[in-house]
């Protein structure tokens, strides 16, 4: 237990349950769904919910049986019940940072832009944030501000209703003919699944990085955590895996990383591969200068990317971990691949076939 996050979780229920309610057709706020998605990160040891009740009855039950305090902020004219509801969750928060040092993670669950300072101030003080709200109804400048975010639309058990299907006008059908049944488009079926490649390109660049900043070795753990800082709503179930580890798996059986025996059991080292992939790049960079340089000339490095690209359309040099594309061919001249040399007269890089 002594190695557990202690998690404390702070919910604006009115922005929660309104934006629940009216992002997904009505349907009632489920508080199940967030519960085991934090049980996975730690012991929730405060649970407390911020609304006037007398608004909310039969969520005063779901929450009660869930071990909620409720505080109740009661009804006055305009906005100022909103306003009070926010500032004793903001206390109540900073409040709690400070006397119980023990709570390492705090959860807010919201979508109002008004609690970021409030999460900067709890990241100041060396706590780890993690937001919780629903995607429609969250303010853009919130989930970048938190450790962690995550949309309420996503999560394991919430039952998201199918967006506002469009119909097709069905032909008319002829008298020996039954009437066909109108065909449904949804908006799921036209979207497109996220992109892997995308994905791969954005670890190899990290796990690149990080392996340029430290000398130390860059485990699973690690790089959950470091593409968290960069997009703090990255989950791998978006992208159709379970846990972080079978998406490391898949790209590892597609030459794209390389995994190794960790310090910890279910924490492997990862890394990019030191041949395979790379050496061919610049085996097909070392052709490509071979062709264009005529006469034992030199080929410069502007618009040598869409020669490599016309023979080998997949190529892209960040899915190798480089940043750049000249950070590429310095690399393979370091290989040995090709000589890479800068010319005042030409403003460019040249490149010529390396001697063997």
């Amino acid at each position: 237990m002594d190695h557990e996050d202690r998690i404390a979780l702070f919910l604006d229920y009115e922005n929660l349950a309104l934006g629940v309610r009216d992002h997904h057709g009505g349907r009632p706020f489920d508080f199940r769904p967030i519960a085991d998605a934090l049980a996975e990160r730690g012991r929730v040891v405060v649970r407390r919910a911020y609304a006037d009740w007398s608004y909310f009855d039969e969520d005063r039950r779901m929450l009660t049986r869930s071990h909620v305090e409720l505080i109740e902020i009661p009804q006055r004219m305009g906005a100022s019940r909103k306003n009070a509801a926010d500032i004793k969750m903001a206390v109540d928060a900073v409040e709690l940072a400070f006397e119980r040092g023990y709570i390492s993670t705090f959860v807010i669950c919201t979508g109002d832009s008004d609690f970021t300072p409030l999460v900067h101030k709890l990241r100041e003080l060396n706590k780890r944030v993690i937001g919780v709200g629903v995607e429609k109804s969250t303010s853009a400048l919130l989930p970048p501000a938190c450790d962690e975010f995550l949309y309420y639309d996503r999560l394991e058990g919430v039952d998201v209703p199918p967006p506002a299907a469009r119909r097709s006008r069905p032909a008319r059908p002829s008298p020996a003919e039954p009437a066909p049944e109108p065909v449904v488009e949804t908006a799921a079926e036209e979207e497109s699944a996220r992109d892997v490649d995308t994905l791969a390109v954005q670890l190899v660049q990290t796990v690149a990085g990080m392996q340029g900043s430290s000398s130390g070795d860059v485990t699973a753990s690690a790089l959950k955590r470091a593409l968290l800082r960069k997009d703090p709503t990255f989950s791998e179930s978006d992208y159709g895996f379970r846990t972080f580890g079978e998406l490391l798996r898949h790209l590892a059986a597609h030459n794209v990383v390389e995994l190794a025996a960790g310090p910890a059991k279910g924490d492997p080292e990862v890394s990019l591969p030191e041949r395979g992939d790379r050496e061919v790049a610049f085996g097909l960079l070392r052709s490509v200068v071979v062709d264009l340089a005529t006469d034992g000339g030199a080929v410069a490095l502007s618009g040598l990317k869409d020669q490599l690209r016309r023979a080998r359309p997949d190529f892209s040099e960040k899915k190798l971990g480089y940043r750049s594309f000249l950070q590429f061919c310095k690399a393979a001249a370091t290989g040995g691949a090709v000589e890479l040399r800068w010319s005042p007269d030409d403003g460019d890089y040249l490149l010529t076939p390396q001697t063997p």
